[in-house]
C-alpha cells in the first residue's frame, strides 16, 4: 500500500518564528498561506507543515497521489482505497473520505498512543 509523501503538520504559535528557526536548520518554503496561517517547507526530502490554528496537535500527513515536492504522481493508490486496506486491518478512524466519491478527500486515525494521522489526497 502506497501511503503517499510523509510529512509532519507542527502546530505553532508564531508562523514567523517557527519559520526562521527552521530556516536554520536548512529548511526552504516552498509552499502554503503565510495569510492563512501556514507554511510547507522543504529540507531535500524532508517535508514539514507550520499551521497556525489549524490543528489542536502535532500529526503525521500522507498525501496519496504526490511526491515529497507535491508533484502529482502518475500512478497512486487511491485515498478510498487506501481507507478500505486500513478497515481490513482494523484500523479506527476518526473521520472518513465518502468511499463513493473521487478525487480529493481526506480521513484521520490515530495511533495508540494518541497521536494523529492525517491522509489528505488533493488530487
Amino acid at each position: 500500500m502506497d501511503l503517499g509523501a510523509f510529512s509532519v503538520s507542527l502546530t505553532v504559535r508564531d508562523l514567523a518564528a517557527s519559520r526562521a528557526f527552521y530556516e536554520k536548520l536548512g529548511f526552504a518554503a516552498f509552499g502554503g498561506n503565510p495569510e492563512q496561517g501556514w507554511l510547507i517547507l522543504k529540507n531535500a526530502d524532508v517535508v514539514i507543515g507550520l499551521f497556525v490554528g489549524m490543528f489542536d496537535r502535532n500529526m503525521l500527513t500522507f498525501n496519496p497521489g504526490w511526491d515529497s515536492s507535491a508533484a502529482a504522481l502518475d500512478t497512486f493508490t487511491d485515498i478510498r482505497d487506501v481507507q478500505r486496506q486500513l478497515k481490513a486491518r482494523g484500523v479506527e478512524f476518526l473521520t472518513e473520505v465518502d468511499e463513493s466519491g473521487a478525487g480529493p478527500g481526506s480521513f484521520l486515525v490515530v495511533d495508540p498512543d494518541g497521536n494523529p494521522v492525517l491522509f489528505d489526497q488533493h488530487l
